[in-house]
């Protein structure tokens, strides 16, 4: 029977999950089969997919490859590894939002933002204490390095203008705008529209407050424009912006960005 085993092809005499991981490895190893975590024995099948990975070990770079494989399935993942993101803001939607795109395996992603980490971010962005003071792009590639070491993270510590996007993003099919200013928002949104016919924005507009969850929703008001949020609650006095609603906005933006990856990609 020959199987996918960590992302190679073998070929095992043994026929069940279990057999196969005490031969090779050991009982307290992580069995995964067909993308699905399991700790019950399963028959194998020619071609089946397993990954079988030791516990609270980091594995090589090929072995991180077949077990996100795995979990995501090959040919979505191998779109994922193949795609390029660019990230403009790394606030509370930014920060989630490249946290999410690493850990789907997203092969490159640019993160743009001028400001540093400041204790008033703490509440909503994925920033810790001690990097207060860094900027945002040093920071969040920081942590990105530390939930997935294999992707490409590139940074620039700037301010998004007219005289910079043309360099910034014309080389990038995916573009997600999580700016906090209603003015960039439309500068960006804008410049994609008019100036790359190929390119997709996913933009956002309405998470602040403790409103429904369910009313923030993606929507498509024209071609290669998403947009995601309630499209009312934006940040006032008495509305602050918090975590939940923020980052569940940056969760429709991830996925968002994602299936539009399944779309436009090759495996």
């Amino acid at each position: 029977m020959t199987i996918i085993l960590n992302g190679k092809k073998v070929q095992v005499t043994v026929s069940t999950l279990f057999e196969l991981r005490d031969s090779l490895f050991d009982r307290e190893c992580i069995t995964i089969y067909d993308g699905f975590q399991t700790s019950e024995d399963k028959e194998l099948k020619d071609g089946c997919s397993i990954s079988i990975l030791k516990k609270g070990v980091m594995p090589d770079k090929e072995n991180m490859e077949a077990l996100m494989a795995a979990r995501h399935s090959p040919g979505l993942y191998k779109k994922f590894k193949n795609a390029e993101v660019a990230i403009a803001g790394l606030g509370g939607l930014g920060s989630n939002i490249a946290i999410m795109l690493a850990r789907s395996g997203v092969g490159r992603l640019l993160l743009i933002d001028y400001d540093i980490v400041e204790p008033s971010n703490l509440n909503r962005q994925q920033y810790f204490i001690s990097q207060l003071g860094m900027q945002k792009t040093d920071a969040l590639k920081q942590t990105l390095e530390m939930i997935n070491p294999y992707i490409q993270v590139d940074t620039k510590s700037l301010r998004v203008s007219e005289d910079n996007m043309e360099e910034l993003f014309s080389s990038f099919k995916l573009i997600c705008e999580a700016f906090d200013n209603p003015d960039s928002k439309a500068l960006l949104v804008n410049y994609v529209l008019e100036n790359l016919p190929d390119a997709y924005i996913v933009a956002s507009s309405g998470m602040a407050g403790i409103e429904s969850s369910n009313s923030i929703k993606t929507l498509k008001p024209m071609n290669r424009l998403y947009i995601c949020g309630d499209g009312v609650t934006s940040a006032d006095y008495g509305m602050g912006l918090m975590a939940p609603r923020a980052t569940i906005c940056a969760a429709h933006q991830a996925n968002m960005l994602l299936r539009l990856i399944d779309g436009i990609y090759e495996p």
